[in-house]
């Protein structure tokens, strides 16, 4: 999954351009399977989701995703799982200090960032991971609130 991580960065325009396109149609759709099923999908839909962002971003199914915010790297492949830029052991081969065989995530976002259109989101602070979402659907949760925000 590594090199789906990679891959991600490196394209981060284009799978930019994709999210910004598909995000408010899965989140509508998402809503309207729910005010049908009344969340008896859930399970299914989390399993796709995990499956999908797995595949093309190496995701670790936090239920906070910051992708877009990240230069579509999944943060939470850190080894101290850290959202707002590296921990300062980064070596000076760009590797993990955790994992000495594994370039540290916070590079990929930052230069998956650079590429992407809007790329000072980086710069924006992201609370810590709620731990009680670990697991879930993003996908779902964001629908659901934007169901009770409307």
């Amino acid at each position: 999954m590594y090199r789906a991580r990679v891959f991600a960065s490196k394209h981060a325009r284009g799978y930019e351009a994709v999210y910004k396109a598909s995000s408010p149609l899965i989140l509508s759709s998402l809503k309207i399977i729910d005010k049908f099923t009344k969340g008896k999908l859930d399970k299914p839909i989390t399993w796709l989701e995990k499956q999908i962002k797995g595949i093309l971003f190496d995701c670790q199914m936090c239920g906070n995703c910051v992708l877009s915010t990240t230069g579509m790297t999944c943060p939470m492949n850190c080894p101290k799982t850290l959202r707002n830029g590296p921990c300062g052991g980064v070596r000076e081969n760009g590797n993990c200090e955790v994992k000495s065989e594994m370039r540290c995530v916070w590079v990929d976002v930052w230069s998956g960032s650079k590429k992407m259109k809007n790329n000072l989101e980086i710069q924006e602070i992201q609370f810590a991971v709620n731990n009680e979402h670990l697991g879930t659907s993003a996908w779902i949760r964001l629908s659901k609130e934007n169901n009770q925000n409307n």
